[in-house]
């Protein structure tokens, strides 16, 4: 069930990749973060415990699917994983492809600026999303 004012109910969280019954794949479209998606739950649910062992089974599914597809692609230096929920408090995982000369690393995207990304290799990383995105939409 969808909840009136919740940002995730009301809008796609983002460029829709994959859109399935349950859930939905979105890239965040997040400036400087060229590999960031996010797994959206399409109940209104606050906590991953509030989803029946099938359903949490599907979600995780969902979520190494993507890892592995960025993996794949995309070479980072570490995938980081989060759901938070403290400001959106509707279930979503963030799935972020890290490389060791973005700008927060090793801090977390939320965390402060450590430099300057090269925009050539923020354009290398977003020119290789569409075989990305084309590899999970194969898998689902």
């Amino acid at each position: 069930m969808k909840q009136p004012g919740c940002p995730l109910c009301d809008a796609p969280g983002g460029r829709v990749v994959v859109q399935a019954p349950r859930w939905r794949l979105v890239h965040a479209q997040e400036p400087g973060f060229p590999g960031f998606y996010r797994v959206v739950w399409e109940q209104h649910v606050r906590e991953f415990s509030q989803l029946v062992p099938a359903d949490r089974q599907s979600c995780m599914d969902v979520v190494v699917a993507v890892e592995e597809a960025l993996l794949r692609h995309l070479q980072p230096t570490k995938v980081n994983i989060a759901a938070l929920g403290n400001a959106v408090p509707h279930l979503h995982w963030h799935v972020i492809a890290r490389f060791d000369w973005d700008s927060h690393f090793p801090g977390a995207v939320w965390a402060g600026v450590q430099r300057t990304a090269d925009p050539q290799k923020l354009e290398a990383v977003s020119a290789r999303l569409p075989a990305l995105e084309q590899d999970l939409l194969a898998r689902f």
